[in-house]
């Protein structure tokens, strides 16, 4: 990297220590680039004309810029910097993203923000060779910042007819209908759903006019499937609580305040997400409503917590590292083509589901 030269005139160049070692600066470029092809005696010299001119080395993003590559991988949401930690999802999908890194040699750029402004700054700036983007919020203005950039990007998760936009997920519709569909088979009849959010920045109760008019098409399609299920065996869907949570402790914990609340309380719950089924595990044991035999919950997502939860957690897994690690391929392999890969899930099947009482 460039340090002033005396005077603090300008940066200090390869140039300069070029000139002050005595050699052209191609050798000079070898001594930190490729230093076993410069002779010994001339790397001290050039070593030496560094040190005393304050020059700690070529700055490694020009050289990089000049290769064409950077052999790194950005990783965008418009979630705060804390949701790779915090969120089990998350957590599942950087393993994924992590091992096919790993295994090419690549690094990984987290690219987030608390602000619009923020994050288009972010995104312009990060020296990546492209982008795998997080569509949990904001996921058309996350894939409008990454195609501006010119590079090539992957969206994960991004329920859109979009052809021109690179794309893997799931069915969520297939397997919303999955969980649902276990439950009517146990003979429940009695639901409420804890949904994620249709918009941005709303979380409560979710009438139908709203769900008509979502952003997040994921979440409806999972609603979709959900009540396809339930209308099959004759559950009248208008009259089952929907609430939108913000997929955190707080709001799904105002939600099932509302739910159980109500004067005919649910006997099964679908949860769009295992972290909102496991805040609920943790809210019922609390009020000795015991799981299953009172209340069955099914998540969905499939993280290494629904496990080991008390009790495990049914729930719909998706296939989330295999998503990440076939990010990254897309994003390295690039071809110029736009694919459109869509995974299957799995409905896997454990205590927190029951036929309901009586």
């Amino acid at each position: 990297m460039a340090s002033l030269t005396a005077g603090n005139r300008r940066p200090v160049r390869l140039a300069d220590i070029a000139k002050a070692a005595g050699v052209s600066h191609g050798t000079a470029s070898n001594v930190f680039s490729r230093p076993e092809i410069v002779r010994e005696e001339v790397r001290e010299r050039v070593k030496a004309a560094a040190e005393a001119m304050g020059y700690g080395g070529p700055d490694p993003k020009g050289r990089l810029l000049r290769a064409g590559k950077v052999n790194a991988i950005g990783v965008a949401t418009a979630e705060p910097l804390s949701y790779f930690f915090d969120d089990p999802f998350a957590r599942v999908m950087m393993a994924g993203i992590s091992q096919a890194c790993d295994a090419t040699g690549a690094g990984i750029s987290l690219v987030s923000a608390a602000n619009n402004e923020q994050l288009a700054w972010n995104i312009q700036s990060a020296l990546v060779d492209g982008f795998i983007v997080f569509c949990i919020e904001g996921g058309s203005r996350l894939v409008q910042l990454a195609r501006e950039r010119k590079l090539p990007f992957v969206a994960l998760d991004l329920a859109s007819e979009d052809g021109s936009v690179a794309t893997i997920g799931i069915d969520n519709v297939a397997g919303a209908a999955m969980a649902a569909r276990h439950l009517t088979d146990l003979g429940h009849r009695r639901f409420a759903v804890l949904a994620l959010q249709f918009v941005d920045d709303r979380t409560g109760p979710v009438s139908p006019e709203q769900v008509q008019t979502a952003v997040y098409a994921g979440t409806r399609d999972r609603l979709t499937g959900y009540f396809q299920e339930l209308s099959r065996v004759g559950v009248d869907t208008s009259k089952v609580p929907v609430y939108e949570t913000a997929n955190d402790a707080t709001s799904t914990i105002a939600a099932l305040e509302a739910i159980f609340g109500a004067a005919e309380p649910p006997t099964a719950i679908l949860a769009m997400s295992d972290r909102m089924a496991l805040v609920a595990l943790e809210w019922l044991s609390a009020r000795k409503l015991n799981v299953p035999n009172d209340v069955s919950v099914v998540g969905f997502d499939g993280v290494p917590e629904a496990e080991v939860s008390e009790p495990p957690l049914t729930t719909v897994a998706q296939p989330i590292a295999e998503i990440g690690r076939l990010a990254v391929k897309a994003i390295l392999e690039n071809d110029g083509t736009t694919s459109r890969r869509q995974l299957p899930v799995e409905l896997i099947v454990r205590a927190s589901s029951a036929p309901p009482r009586g």
